[in-house]
C-alpha cells in the first residue's frame, strides 16, 4: 500500500474526529451496523464455513455476496483460512486488501500468539515481528509455517527496529513486562512507559502514518505516553493512536453470556467504556444486546468481575502468567477491524481507547468508527443507568490521574 510522504502531513488533526452521540451509533440504519457486533459475525462465520463445505471448482470469480443487516460482504469460496473463519470472510468489494503489520515485542506471550493470529489473517501480506530478545527469528521461522500468504521476518534489537517499522500500515505494541499476582496494571509503569516511549519515537520518525494500537500496560498512561511523543515529533494524527480495551469487551459478552443463559457469546454486545484498568473499566449493562435486564446485586457483580478479570486471570494461572492468550485473540480481533477500516469496508464499530471530548478526561474508551484514516468518529457515552452514571463519576479522577502521570512522564 502506497504512503504519502510523512512531510506532507499535518502535525496534528484531532479536529477530524468527530464526536457523535451514542444513540445515533444504535440507531442510524442508513449507515451501519456495530463492527463486532455479533449477529454479523456469526453470519460471517457460518458463511466462511459454508466455503471450507463447499469450495467451488470453477475458475475465475467465485465470490458471493451475503447481506446482515445494512452491511453487504463479498467473500470468495476459494480463500477461506482461520482469520476468515474467526472475523469473517475477506473480499471487499471483490478485492483483496494486503497491509503490512508490525508486532513489536512479537517474543513475549502476548506478542507469540498475537503474531500468530496475525498471520492467518488474510488481509495481511507481511508480517513483521519485533523483540530485544533474538528469539524472536526463531518466533517468526516458526510463524512462517502457518500456510497463509503473510510474509514473515523476524527483526532483533534496536538496531533493526526501523527497518522493520518501515512501511508499515499497522503497528501493534504488547511489548513489556507482564502482571505478577498482587501487581496492578499500575504497578508496571516503571519499566513500561519506557519501553512504550522508545518504541514510539521509532515509529514517529519510520512510519508517522501507520495505525498504531497500544497493548502495554497502563494504558490509561501508556497511550497518552504515545500521544505525547508524536506530538513532539510533529507526527501526531489522534485518529491513528487507538489504546487496545477490546478484552473487556469480550470479557463483557462472555461473563452477560453466561449470567443470562445466552449459548452463544458472539450474539452479545456490551459496550465498554472508561479506561483499561480496575475501577475505570465500565461495561453498560444498560446498554447490552439482545436487550436484557439485570438486578441491581447483578449488574454490580457482572462490572466487578469485568472490571478484575486481569487479576482473574493471573491468580488463577499462580504467578506463571497473566491474560496472555485472551488478550492475544482480542488483541488480533481488533486488529482485524482496523485492517478492515483501512481497507474501505464500512460500518466496522469496536470500542477504543482514544483522544476523546465524551468526558473531561482526555482520553476515554467509547465505540470508534473505523475506516480509511483510523479512527472516523467517536461514540459519546449515550444513555446510562444510575448506578453506571454513579461509577462513571467515581472513576474518572483516577482515570485523569492516569493520564496525567503519562504525560509528566513523556515530558520529563
Amino acid at each position: 500500500m502506497k504512503r504519502k510522504d510523512a512531510r506532507a502531513r499535518p502535525a496534528h488533526r484531532r479536529d477530524s474526529v468527530r464526536e457523535i452521540p451514542c444513540d445515533s451509533v444504535r440507531d442510524d440504519d442508513d449507515r451501519s451496523i456495530v463492527a463486532m457486533s455479533s449477529s454479523n459475525a456469526a453470519s460471517r462465520r457460518v458463511g466462511a464455513v459454508a466455503g471450507h463445505v463447499r469450495p467451488t471448482a470453477r475458475g475465475g470469480d467465485d465470490s458471493t455476496t451475503t447481506t446482515t443487516g445494512t452491511t453487504t460482504t463479498r467473500t470468495n469460496a476459494k480463500g477461506v483460512g482461520l482469520m476468515d473463519w474467526m472475523f469473517g470472510a475477506t473480499g471487499i468489494g471483490g478485492t483483496r486488501a494486503s497491509f503490512t503489520v508490525a508486532v513489536l515485542g512479537a517474543a513475549g506471550g502476548i506478542g507469540q500468539t498475537l503474531s500468530c493470529f496475525v498471520k492467518s489473517n488474510p488481509r495481511v501480506g507481511e508480517l513483521r515481528l519485533y523483540d530485544v530478545a533474538p528469539v524472536v527469528r526463531g518466533v517468526a521461522v516458526d510463524v512462517s509455517h502457518v500456510n497463509t500468504r503473510a510474509k514473515v521476518r523476524g527483526y532483533v534489537g534496536e538496531e533493526e527496529l526501523d527497518a522493520c517499522l518501515r512501511g508499515c500500515d499497522l503497528v501493534i505494541v504488547p511489548a513489556g513486562v507482564p502482571r505478577k499476582p498482587g501487581m496492578s496494571r499500575d504497578d508496571l509503569f516503571g519499566v513500561n512507559a519506557g519501553i512504550v516511549r522508545a518504541l514510539c519515537e521509532a515509529i514517529a520518525r519510520t512510519c508517522p502514518n501507520a495505525l498504531v494500537n497500544i497493548i502495554s500496560n497502563p494504558v490509561n498512561s501508556t497511550v497518552p505516553i504515545a500521544a505525547e511523543v508524536f506530538k513532539r515529533r510533529g507526527a501526531y494524527d489522534a485518529r491513528k493512536l487507538m489504546g487496545v480495551t477490546h478484552l473487556d469487551v469480550m470479557r463483557a459478552r462472555t461473563f452477560v453470556s453466561e449470567a443470562k443463559g445466552f449459548a452463544d457469546p458472539t450474539i452479545v454486545d456490551v459496550p465498554v467504556i472508561g479506561g483499561h484498568a480496575g475501577a475505570t473499566i465500565l461495561p453498560l449493562l444498560s446498554q447490552t444486546t439482545p436487550r436484557c435486564s439485570f438486578t441491581a446485586r447483578e449488574a454490580e457483580a457482572l462490572t466487578k468481575r469485568i472490571q478484575n478479570g486481569g487479576t482473574e486471570v493471573v491468580e488463577a494461572k499462580g504467578g506463571a502468567g497473566s491474560a496472555t492468550l485472551s488478550m492475544a485473540a482480542a488483541a488480533a480481533e481488533f486488529a482485524d477491524a482496523c485492517l478492515r477500516g483501512l481497507s474501505g469496508e464500512s460500518g466496522i464499530w469496536a470500542c477504543a481507547y482514544v483522544e476523546s471530548s465524551a468526558t473531561s478526561a482526555p482520553f476515554f474508551a467509547t465505540k470508534v468508527l473505523l475506516g480509511k484514516n483510523g479512527v472516523e468518529r467517536v461514540a459519546g457515552i449515550g444513555a446510562v443507568s444510575a448506578y453506571e452514571k454513579q461509577s462513571l463519576e467515581r472513576m474518572l479522577p483516577e482515570l485523569k490521574a492516569s493520564i496525567k502521570k503519562g504525560y509528566d512522564f513523556a515530558r520529563s
